[in-house]
C-alpha cells in the first residue's frame, strides 16, 4: 500500500518537474525569437513639398473656329470665264488676280461711251459759240429774244447730256474692271467651283472659289450662363487671354483675347457664345475645327498647390498623407480646389513647404514611417501656374 502510494507521488513530480521545465523553454524561446526578429520596415514612397505661386484661374469650353472673313468670289458680270490664275489652296494677299472674265464686250461698251461724251462735249462746245453770238445780236436787236432762249435751251441740254455720258462712261468702266477678278482680302483659296471657260452670271450663287481669311482667325465658344458674371468681370479689367486646345487637350493650339461676348443668352442651352481672335501665325487653327477653349477668369495669389496624385478620397472627404520631420506620415483633411495639368490648388488643411506623399499612399496608416525616394524635381504648379474652371 505504501508503495503504491510513493509510486504515485513521484509520478505527480515529475509532471509538475516537466511542466516547469516546459514553461521556461517556451519563455526562452520566446525572447530568442523576438530578440531575433527586425524592427517594422520602412514604407518606401515618393514625396513632394506644396508650393505657392501666382495661379491663373481658367474656365473652360468647347469652340469651333471660324474665318475671320469669308468670301465667295462671285462674278459681277455675265461673261466667259477667259483665265483662272489662281491655285486650289493658295495662299492670296488682297488685290490679286484670281481670273478674268472675257473684257471684249465691256471694252466696246466702255469705248462707245466714251465717243458719245467727246461726240456732245462737241456739239456742246459749238452751241455755246453759237449761244454767246445770239446774245450779242439780242443786245444789238439784230435778232429775237426767243431764238437766244431757244439756245439756252440746247445748251442745257446738250450739259444734261454730256452729264449722262459721263455716268454712262462710269458704269461702262465700272463693268469693265469686274471682269478683273481680285481678292478683296488676304487669306487662303478652297476648291474651285467653276472651271475656265465656262460662261459665267451675275446671278450665280456658287461663285468661282470661296476665300477664308485664317490669319487673324475666330473662335466662337460656348459657356454656362452662370459664368456670365465672371467673364464680364474679367473683361472690364482688361483684355482677356483665351487659349485654344486639341479636343483632347494635349496640344496648344493658340493663344487669343476675347473679342465679344453675344448680346443674349440662348435660353434653349442656358449657355452663352463668345467670340474670340487669334493671330494664327502658325495656321493650326482651320475654320470649322472643334477646339476646347481656356479662359483667364483671373489670377490666385499665393496659392498652395500640390501634385494632384497626393490627393486620396476617404469616408469624411478629401486628404492627403503629410511627412512630418521624423518620417511618420499624418492623415491631413483638406479642402481642394481647381485641377489642371496634375496639379491642385489647396483652398485649406496644408502650408506651402509641408511635403505630401503622391506615390505609394496604400500602403500606408496614419503613423507610419516612410523612407522618401528620389523623385523629379516638383516646381512648377497647374501647368506654369494654371488654373481650371468649368
Amino acid at each position: 500500500m505504501q508503495s503504491s502510494l510513493r509510486y504515485k507521488v513521484s509520478i505527480v513530480i515529475g509532471a509538475v518537474v516537466l511542466a516547469t521545465a516546459g514553461v521556461f523553454w517556451l519563455a526562452s524561446n520566446d525572447k530568442t525569437v523576438a530578440k531575433d526578429q527586425p524592427a517594422a520596415a520602412l514604407i518606401p514612397v515618393e514625396a513632394s513639398a506644396a508650393v505657392q505661386s501666382d495661379v491663373p484661374v481658367y474656365l473652360n469650353g468647347l469652340g469651333t473656329v471660324q474665318a475671320f472673313n469669308t468670301v465667295t468670289m462671285k462674278a459681277k458680270v455675265d461673261g466667259e470665264l477667259q483665265q483662272v490664275l489662281f491655285t486650289e489652296g493658295q495662299k492670296v494677299k488682297k488685290g490679286d488676280l484670281l481670273a478674268v472674265i472675257d473684257p471684249r464686250p465691256f471694252q466696246a461698251a466702255l469705248d462707245q461711251a466714251s465717243a458719245k461724251m467727246v461726240q456732245d462735249q462737241t456739239n456742246l462746245s459749238n452751241d455755246e459759240v453759237i449761244l454767246q453770238r445770239d446774245k450779242k445780236l439780242t443786245a444789238q436787236q439784230f435778232t429775237t429774244v426767243e431764238t437766244t432762249q431757244t439756245q439756252q435751251s440746247t445748251v442745257a441740254q446738250l450739259q444734261a447730256q454730256i452729264a449722262q455720258d459721263a455716268a454712262a462712261k462710269n458704269s461702262a468702266a465700272v463693268s469693265l474692271s469686274y471682269t478683273q477678278m481680285t481678292a478683296p482680302v488676304d487669306g487662303r483659296t478652297g476648291i474651285r467651283l467653276v472651271d475656265q471657260g465656262n460662261y459665267v452670271h451675275a446671278t450665280d450663287t456658287t461663285g468661282i472659289v470661296v476665300i477664308t481669311q485664317t490669319q487673324p482667325i475666330s473662335v466662337v465658344s460656348t459657356l454656362p450662363e452662370d459664368d456670365l458674371e465672371a467673364v464680364r468681370a474679367a473683361q472690364e479689367a482688361g483684355p482677356v487671354t483665351v487659349t485654344a486646345f486639341t479636343r483632347d487637350g494635349s496640344t496648344n493650339l493658340g493663344t487669343g483675347t476675347l473679342s465679344v461676348i453675344d448680346n443674349e443668352i440662348d435660353q434653349t442651352s442656358g449657355t452663352m457664345r463668345l467670340k474670340s481672335t487669334f493671330p494664327n501665325i502658325d495656321e493650326k487653327l482651320w475654320p470649322g475645327q472643334f477646339v476646347d477653349i481656356r479662359l483667364q477668369q483671373k489670377i490666385v495669389h499665393q496659392a498652395v498647390t500640390v501634385p494632384s496624385a497626393a490627393i486620396e478620397r476617404g469616408q469624411n472627404g478629401f486628404f492627403v498623407y503629410v511627412v512630418k520631420p521624423d518620417n511618420t506620415v499624418e492623415v491631413r483633411p483638406i479642402a481642394p480646389g481647381q485641377i489642371a495639368n496634375g496639379h491642385a490648388v489647396i483652398e485649406s488643411g496644408l502650408a506651402a513647404g509641408e511635403r505630401v506623399v503622391t506615390s505609394g499612399q496604400y500602403r500606408l496608416d496614419a503613423g507610419a514611417r516612410v523612407s522618401i525616394q528620389d523623385t523629379p524635381s516638383q516646381t512648377t504648379t497647374l501647368g506654369d501656374g494654371e488654373t481650371e474652371r468649368g
